[in-house]
């Protein structure tokens, strides 16, 4: 109940954020998972990179926040439906905090985003 909860409110801050900069006749598709650890997550200079080191644009940050919503969206190729939930929705809300500007928020981002531990458990092949 609580994570779906979190989830209704982060996807109606999404769409609030949307609103407020006119950005609402642009729909974009449901980015995989694949898609998502490719262009938020991985390299040097990814997008997780650039929020979680302070160089991000509000638009890279809902940008990053955006791809963590399809992830969760997605099922992952093995584990715990519900354990993917909740760890992918608390990378989720994380990024959703950093949005808006919470204090502490990118140290949550940091904390809720363990690649390894998440791979191990839901990763394919």
């Amino acid at each position: 109940m609580r994570l779906a909860l979190s989830v209704t409110l982060a996807v109606l801050l999404v769409g609030s954020f949307a609103l407020a900069n006119n950005n609402t006749t642009k729909t974009a598709e449901k980015k995989t998972i694949k898609e998502v650890m490719k262009g938020a997550m991985g390299g040097d200079n990814s997008l997780f990179k650039k929020v979680t080191s302070g160089s991000a644009s509000a638009e890279e940050k809902a940008k990053l926040l955006d791809m963590l919503i399809d992830m969760v969206d997605n099922d992952a190729p093995k584990g715990d439906a519900t354990e993917w939930k909740m760890m992918s929705g608390r990378a989720m809300m994380s990024a959703a905090k950093v949005v808006v500007g919470r204090e502490g928020a990118v140290d949550e981002l940091k904390a809720a985003t363990n690649c390894k531990a998440c791979h191990d458990k839901f990763k394919g092949k």
